[in-house]
């Protein structure tokens, strides 16, 4: 099949958009389809019978992550992730993925900053064999000290390759923690460096006994699976594991921001960075689709205002984009950042960060941009239907901010968002005083030049 170009790319993409927007998503809403259940435990089911492929995504959350932690203690939801790999009385170390994968599936776990989670894909005539893994060392985790040392030699050698040797890693990690004054969003989620070289087992376990427990958990699947048999399966292998004591919630709360802040990080580098940081609310805000869509018209690909404006026609960056945690437990950030290209002064690139930031403050996008964002987000959302794995994230992604059900406001709230609406978001959340600005500033490299720093691509875990 011939690739299409990035221009008849956008075309599609445009015109599907227009389509989407003139009529419903014909699939039914996920509140009719989900089948939801509690066991008597504690533990949340919330099953999607989709039989499109003879497949099914099992997703285990546990409702910890770094913002439950304190300050000594950081890096402890995501030590515990490696842990829990280490087996039980019945299953040997590491054999869990390699059971997984004798069984012709693939598995994986990431920790972020509200939750830590499981995940496996298997045929649907195996997802026994992940159920029953899983309440297995949810119920008999044994780990040794001999097993848990090398393991976190092993993390503190994974926070070197993505923090400490990694200059725009370790800007961000700063950015954050500048950015957050009360709250425990501030934690790097992949601990600091003495934190995890001081954890010990015992840490690790008390934590484990605190956090993992199933009234603080649930479980997602979807794909080719019967929702009865499979909650009478699920029932059967976690029946014996008793609910826990109600693990702490987190009561910080973080006060709004009333002056810009900054801060330089220099570092070994080739190029330098800037990235700017705003408070937000969540999705439970009215003003949560109203930033979902700013975003997009900022840096919704290449056609967006950063990459277009900073990038193509001005030609200071070599990338330019922009972030906004809607799916958080809490109150997060809206980010924007520019990577300067050789020979353009850091300040310039700023600069004209700031002014485009600005131009959206003061005038309202256009009915074209607006359009554009809108039917960008929503082709986008329509198409990820088709990857189980992807409504399968929604899912736990939505429940663990709140529920599950709210995914169905998200496309009706889309289509609602006017150019008014985004300027005001704008004009509220990004201006200069809710803003923490962090500047890397490069000092020459030791070695051999390379490539360019690579931007983050997705969550620390």
């Amino acid at each position: 099949m011939r690739r299409l170009g990035s221009c008849a790319r956008r075309a599609v993409v445009a015109a599907i958009g227009a389509v989407l927007l003139a009529a419903p998503v014909s699939a039914r809403p996920y509140a009719e389809r989900v089948s939801e259940s509690t066991l008597p435990n504690g533990l949340k089911l919330i099953l999607l019978e989709d039989h499109k492929a003879p497949v099914v995504v099992f997703q285990l959350y546990y409702r910890v992550g770094s913002r439950n932690e304190a300050l000594g203690h950081t890096g402890l939801s995501h030590i515990l992730e490696h842990v829990m790999f280490k087996g039980t009385e019945t299953v040997g170390p590491e054999a869990y993925s390699r059971i997984i994968q004798l069984n012709g599936g693939r598995t994986n776990a990431f920790t972020s900053q509200d939750n830590t989670t499981y995940f496996a894909t298997l045929a649907s005539d195996r997802i026994g064999v992940v159920v029953d893994l899983e309440a297995d060392r949810l119920a008999n985790l044994r780990v040794t000290n001999e097993q848990f040392l090398p393991e976190r030699d092993v993390i503190m050698e994974e926070r070197r390759l993505r923090v400490d040797n990694n200059p725009i890693g370790a800007l961000f990690e700063q950015l954050t923690t500048t950015a957050y004054t009360a709250h425990p969003y501030e934690f790097p989620i992949i601990g600091w460096m003495s934190d995890i070289a001081q954890t010990t087992l015992d840490d690790v376990l008390a934590f484990h006994r605190l956090y993992y427990v199933p009234n603080n958990a649930f479980i997602v699947a979807v794909g080719d699976l019967d929702s009865a048999a499979l909650t009478a399966r699920i029932a059967d292998a976690f029946a014996a594991i008793a609910r826990g004591e109600v693990p702490p919630r987190v009561r910080a709360i973080e006060p709004p921001q009333r002056g810009a802040r900054r801060l330089e990080l220099k570092r070994e580098a080739q190029l330098p960075f800037v990235a700017m940081a705003h408070h937000t609310p969540n999705l439970t805000s009215p003003d949560a689709a109203a930033l979902e869509v700013l975003a997009s018209i900022l840096a919704g690909g290449e056609s967006a205002r950063l990459h277009r404006e900073l990038v193509y026609r001005q030609r200071l960056a070599r990338a330019a984009g922009a972030s906004y945690d809607y799916t958080s437990i809490d109150p997060g950030l809206f980010t924007v950042y520019v990577q300067p290209l050789p020979g353009i002064a850091v300040g310039d690139a700023e600069a004209a960060l700031g002014r485009e930031i600005e131009r959206l403050r003061q005038e309202p996008p256009s009915a074209r941009e607006l359009a554009k964002a809108r039917n960008g987000i929503e082709a986008s959302f329509v198409f990820a239907q088709d990857s189980l794995f992807y409504q399968a994230m929604l899912l736990g992604q939505y429940e663990v901010a709140g529920d599950w059900r709210r995914i169905d406001q998200y496309l009706p709230a889309v289509r609602g968002v006017g150019a008014a609406d985004v300027q005001r978001a704008a004009s509220i959340y990004l201006k200069p005083e809710n803003r923490t600005t962090g500047v890397l500033v490069p000092y020459p490299v030791a070695s051999e030049p390379g490539a360019p720093e690579a931007l983050p691509m997705g969550p620390m875990h």
